[in-house]
């Protein structure tokens, strides 16, 4: 096995294929592990807070980059929401 292994990076067009398929790996599971720890939309318990999306904070960004956002209230939803508690 290690020797097969030595004999693929005798083959030195094979380096960078590697290389780059391997930073779109650690890309890949890098970002799905930021978005499985710091986005509201993603549940992993959902017995515990069958809910997520009603305890987000509205003044804090959620996406991944937010350029002038404003926040306001809909009058009409906060009626709603204030109704149905």
């Amino acid at each position: 096995l290690v020797l097969q292994l030595f004999s693929l990076f005798c083959v030195f067009q094979l380096i960078p294929l590697v290389g780059i398929v391997s930073l779109a790996a650690v890309g890949a599971l890098s970002f799905s592990a930021y978005s499985l720890f710091s986005k509201s939309d993603v549940i992993i318990n959902k017995s515990g807070n069958p809910e997520p999306w009603e305890t987000v904070d509205p003044t804090k960004p959620q996406k991944l980059l937010t350029i002038h956002q404003k926040w306001k209230p809909i009058e009409e939803l906060e009626n709603v929401r204030k109704l149905t508690k």
